[in-house]
Formats: structure tokens, C-alpha cells, sequence
């Protein structure tokens, strides 16, 4: 524990600056695909679950997390094309050193049928239970 009372395992969370004031500006410019997803899960609509949206972990910013299953969504559209090799690394580092899964949806997916998406992300939640 340092001086201000914060723990190692806090610290080990926390976000650099740059990456909070990122995650602030996209959580005023989601995308159409990215509304529709939050609608469908904010205030604990699936499952009883609770999300986040625009989180800053570590020297990322994910789309969607469920701290208490330790889940990440990430809706891929036009931005992560030619970036495949980028969200590897991503998904491998929060995988392995911060222990998330991370699950990927198109907004392709997300237009075109909420609730199979919603139905998905259900299944991987209950997987982790």
C-alpha cells in the first residue's frame, strides 16, 4: 500500500492519464452499432449482469466490460480493418495479464440481429459462472 492508501493490485488496474481522457471521448462518439449493443446491456438488462462501457484498462480502452465475469466485448466495424494482427496482441495481453476473455462482434452482427448477439454474449457469461 503506498501514501494515498492505494494497494498493488489497484495500481496494477490503473489507466495512464491519456488513456482515461481517450476512453471519456469515445463514450461521446460511439458508433450506431456500439448505442445499440449498450442499450441492450446497460443498467444490468442481460442476465443480471452489469456492464461498463468505454473502459480504460490498462494502456487500452475496451468497448464493454463485465467486471464480475471478467468479460470484454469488443464490436469490430470499419476502424479494425487491417488492424487484426493490433487486436491479437490486445486480446492476448488482456488475456494473459489482466486474466479477461475477450468476445468479438461485428457491427454487421450487432444491426442486424441484437438479440442473437445478446444471446451470445449470455452464453459466454454463463460459461464463466
Amino acid at each position: 500500500m503506498n501514501q494515498s492508501g492505494e494497494t498493488a493490485a489497484r495500481r496494477q488496474w490503473r489507466a495512464p492519464e491519456d488513456t482515461k481522457q481517450f476512453a471519456v471521448s469515445l463514450r461521446k462518439r460511439m458508433t450506431l452499432a456500439e448505442k445499440v449493443l449498450w442499450e441492450a446491456l446497460r443498467g444490468a438488462r442481460l442476465g443480471g449482469h452489469r456492464f461498463r462501457h468505454q473502459v480504460p484498462v490498462g494502456p487500452y480502452v475496451v468497448d464493454f466490460y463485465c467486471p464480475s465475469a471478467r468479460l470484454i466485448v469488443e464490436v469490430d466495424g470499419v476502424s479494425h480493418m487491417g488492424r487484426e494482427r493490433y487486436d491479437a496482441r490486445r486480446d492476448a495481453w488482456l488475456g494473459e495479464v489482466r486474466s479477461l476473455r475477450v468476445l468479438r462482434v461485428t457491427e454487421d452482427e450487432v444491426m442486424g440481429n441484437i438479440e442473437t448477439v445478446s444471446l451470445r454474449i449470455l452464453a459466454v457469461l454463463d460459461e464463466g459462472a
